[in-house]
């Protein structure tokens, strides 16, 4: 087999009519989202009501970054300074530091074999701690059982707030995806669903939440300058006591992200379309496991998880050269030290120690590819081909070895 030469980390060019619109911007010279001429309707505030429109949602909220829209969220929900908030094991490091940067205590749940928070430790510490918040984690685009987590909360009084990062786009049994609990937060860093480079969004349909995080973003008092914000008396009650945090998002991303957004749902099934041949190439390898999905979730496959199940850290470490030799990225979750932006919880010495056998178990042998939409589909099969050549090489090699 040849070896790839594809890039794992490149996106596709912005689409024209997005760089025009950029440009179009900075020909004005009006980048801040509040300084705007008269009858103009600003790029952000644009933004906010095409994806409030999109997602079906009453509000949106355009921020810096999506782990400020996680921060925010969970701010204008009401934490309180040492208050516990759940949220998975198995996530990325802007996840907790969210919980952290807003004041709370982030306790971990455990994750199951289809990589979504385990419901039966969910309810251990939602009994144990009587938290206020679920901060849920849709980790690499997988979903848990909705209607049975939302009743769980239910049952608690905890409010839910969606980490959405990964999943724009994806929905469970026909609902999007952020719409569930209080709030949806959506990042459009480069590698996710749209491309900003950084930015993020916030979704919702309480008045006097949104209220509080437009006040948190910094809006000053300019909050009717905002898409669709909510009735002038939600901004009463809020505006003495909402200390203004600095995290809104510019004219110049929000202009980059609205021809992006008329094209999600075709980059949705152009990503589907990718996943489907790489899980094809590896669905029958005996010894790699992939996660099930459960017929209800509508994924959005930018990226492909597997397992190498009963394998030792070192046979997995031969497997990962194993690819890289043919040109393949694969990313290990089981790894003893982070290594760019995959790491897992036991690297963040910050949060308070805990023991989590299951999650531990799981995370051992999870491997995992980034699917960019510059891959073809003909890319796609190579990859996967080239992921179960490295595998029976290494499953030789073992079997030589012993």
């Amino acid at each position: 087999m040849r070896k790839f030469t594809g890039s794992f980390t490149q996106q596709e060019p912005l689409p024209e009519d997005a760089i025009e619109a950029a440009v179009e911007v900075m020909r004005s010279g009006r980048l801040h989202r509040y300084n705007i001429v008269e009858g103009e309707v600003a790029p952000a505030a644009r933004l906010e009501e095409a994806f409030a429109e999109y997602m079906g949602a009453r509000y949106c909220l355009a921020c810096a970054s999506g782990g400020y829209a996680l921060h925010v969220a969970l701010r204008a929900a009401g934490l309180r300074a040492g208050e516990v908030v759940l949220t998975n094991a198995f996530s990325l490091a802007p996840v907790p530091g969210a919980i952290d940067n807003a004041g709370g205590v982030a306790v971990l749940v455990e994750t199951n074999a289809e990589l979504v928070i385990d419901l039966d430790d969910l309810e251990e510490k939602l009994e144990q701690h009587r938290p206020g918040f679920l901060l849920l984690s849709h980790m690499r685009g997988h979903i848990v059982d909705m209607d049975a987590l939302c009743a769980l909360l239910q049952r608690y009084g905890t409010k839910l707030i969606e980490d959405c990062a990964h999943t724009m786009g994806a929905s469970w049994d026909g609902r999007k995806s952020g719409s569930f609990g209080l709030a949806g937060c959506f990042s459009t860093q480069t590698y996710k669903h749209l491309n900003s480079g950084e930015g993020g969004l916030l979704v919702s349909d309480d008045p006097d939440f949104m209220a509080r995080a437009i006040f948190y973003s910094g809006s000053y008092m300019l909050y009717e300058r905002h898409g669709l914000p909510p009735a002038p008396e939600a901004f009463a009650q809020a505006a003495a006591l909402t200390p203004n945090y600095s995290g809104r998002m510019d004219n110049l991303r929000a202009a980059l992200l609205l021809p992006q957004l008329r094209r999600l749902e075709d980059n949705c099934e152009r990503w589907n379309q990718r996943y489907r041949l790489i899980a094809n190439c590896l669905g029958d390898v005996a010894g790699i496991r992939l996660p099930q999905r459960d017929p209800k979730e509508r994924y959005v496959g930018s990226s492909i998880q597997f397992f190498l199940d009963n394998r030792s850290g070192e046979e997995i470490q031969a497997f990962l050269a194993a690819c890289l030799d043919r040109g393949i990225e694969v990313k290990w979750f089981g790894a003893s030290e982070p290594s760019g932006y995959t790491s897992r919880y036991d690297h963040w010495g910050y949060l308070q120690s805990r023991q989590l056998p299951r999650t531990d178990r799981i995370l051992h042998g999870l491997c995992d590819i980034r699917i960019p939409l510059t891959f073809s589909p003909e890319d796609c099969e190579q990859v996967g081909k080239g992921i179960a050549e490295a595998f029976a090489q290494t499953c030789i090699e073992t079997r030589e070895a012993v």
